[in-house]
């Protein structure tokens, strides 16, 4: 049922957004003069420039969600819920929360066994990812977002090391007068979300912070979780010129279940039963941090300002698996439990100049970054004598340095009233150091370090035929360097790092359209091309111990297209398309054993890439004034998916459906809403998330079926 021959013909030609783009184009042409002098839509970002733009007058590929948007008619807990109308943007919701979401850009970061990689994370300008380029979206709190910014392309290479892409969320600030807003949220399979949210302006103090409670059984046995999330921001004006905010976050999840991933004869059999392993190991995972920043501005002209950032946090992970007994009698095995205790920190500083140059706008920002984590990783057996599921004798004992020092520039001058040009360079240099405190016979030394370095440039022009159609284009470079996990093991067994292993380079080429008109009607539609040299792979995966190597060449290439259109007093369609074609341009071998020197399985040149479906579409459709009733229908498609490099196994094809529908009132100075939402309409089994290259085949993390999710919110003024 879901694991299906490889694909051999596509739903939908990859012109598809091209086809769209000529419409908009008609559209646009025809449009009434009075819609043409409406005011754009509001769409200004931060992410793409570091300055403040619209992204309309901007040559990269970004896009915003507003806050509202996010908590709309659902729980606001996943990024999976609200993202689905970003074009090339593709977050799957595991329904695991011991595991975090799976996000990739254009197929950049679909690899990635746990966490995010190839994608760099920030909350408030601070870093969710790692200097080695590992992240998280699990400390997102969409109660207290204003908004989430998605940079895709080129551009997102001046972020540094594994920039495939960029998200970042942005806490509101407090405004007056001062609100205070209650969530309580019901659904089914046990789900509780209650959260409360305070934000106010006081003089010179600015401050919203939020508390979000979720908790739920699980649709499948082994699933039940529950977390604890404090979002806080606080601004105080010191002066006209200088102003000082503390932005601070906590996120607790004792003991989250894992239900694991099913093979596909199970899931065929049964897509609610758990692995029965997950069940023995009692898996599970419990995650703490703490985080806090201080960002300090000061305005040093009327056009130049002066940004200081310093952030440090804590994450602790104790983390059960399934790894057979059998296996963690192997020397060098690292034993099924996970325990891990990281100290993370850093700064930036920037300068940021927003003039006139010989009479046009220009934009200048030079800064510097620095971060660093030091992590103490110990495994452990996840048995003691006969007893499974909990800790037993010391397998791992080590410290994961990661640190990076970066130097960056950006700039954009606009040449005429037509032209513009943006350009950035990025430098880069990533250590990574491993002190092995765990020698015994047959686990020799792992200890060990690499020094990374990187330059990457990236360049783009904007064209401004009409006032409501700009065109672009941009090309630039990027890397990847390998993360600390990927380096702990060598292919032939031996001890110390796998420092064969080489950083991935790539070239990165966009060229886009974006559309305009009046507060009606947005639309983008870009072309992308991705070549990636020495791309990480997996070698090997048994008992807990992956490696990886360098597989030569792949490409990611494709187009995307988006629209947001307000059609009537009531209504507003919103469509988005991605299609990406991501293979390997080199054939290359991998292990057919668990550990081998010369690996023998051949992967041929145009595999596709695992965990990347050629074609994401979606759509939706809502109706209703701010006030009253509405409703919205939406679904998505997401074509085949392959699990493994050798592209024998697939996860199929599906489209799912979701429908709303509730009721927003005032009285007096206090607002209530009330939503119910339906989702999996029809009732389909499918696959929400692919484990890619599982050695045991267990490649598949089902969806529930039809589920219910009902919601109250009241904001108090």
């Amino acid at each position: 049922m879901h694991c299906t021959p490889k694909p051999t013909a596509l739903p939908l030609p990859p012109t598809a957004p091209l086809l769209l783009l000529a419409g908009l184009l008609l559209t646009g042409a025809t449009a009434p003069a009075s819609a043409a002098s409406d005011p754009p839509l509001s769409d200004i970002v931060i992410t793409a420039t570091r300055i403040a733009m619209p992204a309309f007058d901007v040559p990269a590929s970004i896009t915003s969600v507003a806050g509202p948007d996010l908590r709309e008619d659902n729980l606001g807990i996943n990024l999976a819920e609200s993202m689905s109308s970003v074009p090339g943007l593709l977050v799957r919701n595991q329904y695991d929360y011991a595991q975090d979401q799976q996000v990739s850009i254009r197929g950049v970061g679909a690899g990635s066994a746990f966490g995010v990689r190839g994608v760099r994370i920030y909350q408030d300008g601070i870093p969710q990812s790692g200097p080695d380029g590992q992240g998280q979206v699990s400390e997102f709190n969409f109660g207290s977002a204003e908004r989430v910014e998605v940079l895709e392309g080129p551009f997102s290479a001046l972020y540094g090391n594994s920039s495939g892409g960029v998200i970042q969320i942005f806490t509101a600030d407090g405004r007056a007068p001062g609100t205070v807003r209650f969530d309580l949220g019901f659904g089914s399979f046990g789900a509780v979300r209650a959260g409360v949210d305070a934000n106010d302006a006081v003089g010179k103090l600015r401050y919203n912070l939020d508390f979000t409670h979720f908790s739920w059984q699980g649709f499948r046995p082994q699933q039940r979780a529950r977390s604890e999330s404090f979002n806080g921001k606080a601004s105080y004006a010191l002066d006209a010129d200088t102003s000082l905010t503390f932005v601070g976050n906590v996120l607790s999840r004792p003991d989250s279940q894992d239900a694991q991933g099913l093979t596909a004869a199970a899931l065929a059999a049964d897509p609610n039963q758990t692995a029965a392993t997950a069940l023995a190991f009692n898996t599970r995972k419990t995650l703490d941090q703490e985080e806090g920043g201080l960002i300090l501005q000061h305005s040093l002209t009327d056009h130049q300002q002066l940004r200081l950032m310093g952030y440090y946090g804590q994450r602790a992970v104790l983390q059960f698996l399934s790894i057979p007994v059998g296996a963690q009698f192997a020397p060098a095995s690292s034993g099924g439990v996970i325990d891990l205790h990281r100290d993370f920190g850093g700064a930036d500083v920037r300068w940021s100049l927003k003039t006139d140059l010989a009479g046009h706008a220009f934009t200048w920002v030079v800064g510097s970054s620095y971060d660093t984590q030091n992590e103490l990783r110990r495994g452990y057996n996840n048995f003691l004598g006969g007893t499974l599921g909990i800790e037993g004798a010391l397998r791992r004992n080590e410290n994961d340095i990661a640190r990076d020092f970066d130097q960056y520039t950006q700039a954009s001058f606009a040449l005429s009233r037509r032209w513009s040009v943006m350009a950035g360079l990025r430098h880069s240099e990533v250590k990574i150091i491993t002190r092995d405190h765990f020698i015994t016979p047959g686990n020799g030394n792992d200890s060990g370090g690499v020094t990374y370095t990187a330059s990457t440039p990236v360049a783009g022009v904007l064209y401004k035929p009409w006032h409501w159609l700009h065109l672009y284009a941009a090309f630039g470079q990027g890397f990847r360097t390998p993360i600390s996990s990927e380096l702990a093991y060598r292919p032939d067994g031996g001890p110390g790092l796998n420092l064969a292993l080489r950083p991935a380079r790539s070239n990165n080429g966009e060229i886009g359209a974006k559309l305009r008109i009046g507060r009606r009607l947005s639309a983008d539609v870009a072309a992308f091309d991705t070549h990636t040299n020495d791309e990480i792979t997996v070698v090997s995966s048994f008992g807990g111990r992956t490696t990886y190597e360098n597989a030569g060449r792949t490409r990611r290439s494709g187009a995307q297209a988006s629209l947001d259109y307000r059609f009537m007093p009531l209504w507003r369609l919103r469509l988005a398309y991605t299609y990406v074609d991501a293979i390997y341009i080199d054939a290359f071998h991998t292990c057919a054993a668990v550990v081998c020197v010369h690996p023998t399985k051949l992967v041929p040149a145009g595999n596709r890439l695992p965990g990347v479906p050629r074609e994401d579409a979606y759509a939706k459709i809502a109706w209703g004034a701010p006030l009253g009733w509405h409703a919205s229908l939406s679904g998505q498609y997401l074509g085949a998916i392959a699990a493994n490099q050798i592209n024998n196994a697939y996860a199929s094809a599906y489209a799912v459906f979701n429908a709303t529908g509730g009721y927003r009132t005032t009285f007096g100075a206090q607002r209530l809403e009330l939503f119910v939402r339906v989702n999996n309409l029809l009732n389909r089994h499918y696959v929400a998330a692919v484990i890619v290259d599982q050695s045991s085949g267990a490649y598949y993390e089902p969806a529930p079926g039809l589920n219910l999710l009902a919601g109250v919110t009241l904001t108090l003024r």
